[in-house]
């Protein structure tokens, strides 16, 4: 059986029927139309149960990051599914949203580059 979305804020007013696979797609659809750049998916879901996957995405201006929250927002709004945060809006250089099985990250290069979020994250438990 897939793995269905899980947002536990709203899960019990919630009548969505996409599975989290589905729901990733979407989103990696949807930052790529707005020009995302180095797009990585990490399933981090064996490393901790704070989420299972993280959509870590670069882009060239903090406009650029800021349209690309307000495109996913805009998109989890159609499909009935609020986010539980986001954080990182005002300063524009490091967008943090919650989606509770799903953190995205939208990041300026140089942010990116110095904290290294993929290598953090891809330490195998011991």
């Amino acid at each position: 059986m897939p793995k269905m979305w899980h947002n536990p804020c709203s899960l019990k007013e919630s009548k969505i029927k996409m599975t989290h696979t589905e729901l990733l797609k979407k989103l990696i659809d949807l930052l790529e139309d707005k020009k995302a750049e180095d797009l990585v998916v990490l399933e981090v879901a064996p490393l901790t149960s704070m989420t299972d996957a993280m959509i870590i995405a670069s882009g060239t201006s903090n406009p650029h990051l800021r349209a690309m929250m307000k495109a996913v927002v805009e998109m989890l709004k159609k499909e009935g599914i609020p986010p539980l945060g986001v954080e990182g809006e005002q300063h524009g250089e490091w967008i943090l949203l919650d989606l509770g099985s799903i953190l995205i990250h939208l990041m300026l290069p140089e942010i990116r580059s110095y904290y290294e979020l993929e290598k953090l994250w891809s330490v195998q438990p011991t």
